[in-house]
């Protein structure tokens, strides 16, 4: 049987963190896992400051990757992404990629859009994360959310969170 193809897309650093071994170790067996730094799909290089990456990815960073990642997959795709990473996930979802499953964690930039994707949804916060969507965002595009209790934005970091996302992924992508 092939295992369905799972996109994990970075946070806003890149590279290859520590905390997406939590991820991998738990996905891997049931899924053919890809991983993407987004800083390497939208072209921006390695910085360090926090403000210059963020604001790479909104002048053309975003774009750039969400073209890039339509023109490496082709396939059906579950994606998990992280912060601006799911961001990336969403925008290419709209624009074409063949997605199953979205599954994105503080993806907060996401409290701008007003479509969403054709695909099953399901978006984890962090109830101290001060840019989080609204109630009525929420409401308003209907889609299924998990708020952490006692959780900032980098709760994706976390084992615990990771172990509670990755069984969430396992229980909707193969039950369903």
């Amino acid at each position: 049987m092939v295992k369905p193809k799972l996109l994990l897309l970075s946070d806003l650093f890149g590279d290859n963190p520590e905390w997406i071994k939590y991820y991998i170790k738990i996905l891997a067996p049931q899924f053919d896992v890809k991983y993407y730094d987004v800083l390497k799909i939208a072209e921006i290089g390695s910085l360090k400051n926090e403000a210059e990456i963020h604001n790479r990815f909104l002048d053309g960073g975003i774009e750039k990757a969400v073209n890039n990642l339509l023109n490496y997959e082709k396939e059906k795709v579950v994606i998990l992404g992280f912060s601006i990473g799911g961001t990336i996930a969403w925008k290419a979802s709209l624009s074409g990629l063949r997605t199953t499953y979205l599954f994105a964690v503080s993806s907060t930039r996401l409290r701008y859009e007003t479509k969403s994707p054709d695909c099953a949804v399901k978006l984890y916060f962090g109830e101290n994360d001060l840019n989080k969507p609204s109630s009525k965002w929420f409401l308003d595009l209907d889609l299924e959310n998990i708020i952490l209790n006692n959780q900032g934005h980098q709760l994706y970091m976390n084992q615990n969170t990771a172990s509670l996302i990755c069984d969430d992924i396992l229980k909707y992508v193969t039950v369903n």
